[in-house]
């Protein structure tokens, strides 16, 4: 059983827990009606404008990195303890947000490769490949 204390109930509408957090607390939601009206309450306090310092950091991602950041954390151009800062923040805190950039820009820095990889190949190939005669 995931613990449901307030913390992680506002984590979990902020869609900010790891993808298995979610699927268990969406299980337990479905079972437990007083949970349910627990996660109500919260959300009716957070609409209403009450708002801990906690709140405004989760809302705004204060402790996340930039998308600069995770580019060079994935380029391996940073210090070392931020290197670990953004390390732990993706793999052991498991910030999806960070983690989707971390894969969007390495799927984008793989595909610059790869056009880069061909746009070489070409040009190196220009003015030696025969005209087929027509």
């Amino acid at each position: 059983m995931l613990a449901t204390n307030d913390a992680t109930l506002l984590a979990y509408i902020e869609e900010a827990l790891p993808v298995e957090q979610m699927a268990r607390l969406e299980e337990q939601l479905r079972n437990d009606p007083s949970l349910r009206e627990k996660l109500g309450n919260l959300i009716a306090q957070r609409d209403s404008g009450v708002h801990s310092i906690g709140d405004i950091w989760r809302r705004h991602r204060l402790s996340c990195a930039t998308r600069e950041e995770i580019g060079s954390f994935l380029l391996g151009a940073m210090s070392d303890e931020k290197m670990e800062y953004v390390r732990f923040h993706i793999e052991v805190v498991g910030c999806r947000f960070c983690r989707s950039n971390l894969d969007d820009l390495a799927e984008s820095h793989h595909q610059e490769a790869v056009t880069a990889r061909r746009r070489k190949y070409f040009q190196s190939s220009v003015g030696r490949l025969k005209q087929s005669e027509g």
